[in-house]
């Protein structure tokens, strides 16, 4: 098994969120998913999203997986 990596992918929930003017609670229950697991998308200390909260949570901020997601870029 290769050692453990920091991953890159960053997370923006957190400026989708102020610029829809809606809050955590309120995704979390549009979703169907906790505020606590949200959180830990927003803070980027999820290791794992299941394909459909992504998509309710795309079509719940009218967004596409890339306004969510995104890759760091490394500075080596």
């Amino acid at each position: 098994m290769p050692p453990a990596e920091e991953h890159r992918v960053q997370v923006h929930l957190d400026r989708l969120l102020a610029d829809r003017g809606m809050t955590l609670s309120e995704l979390a229950a549009r979703v169907g998913v906790t505020v606590v697991n949200l959180s830990v998308l927003k803070n980027g200390r999820a290791k794992a999203i299941r394909f459909s909260t992504l998509t309710a949570i795309c079509r719940e901020l009218n967004c596409r997986p890339g306004d969510l997601l995104s890759i760091r870029e490394d500075r080596t």
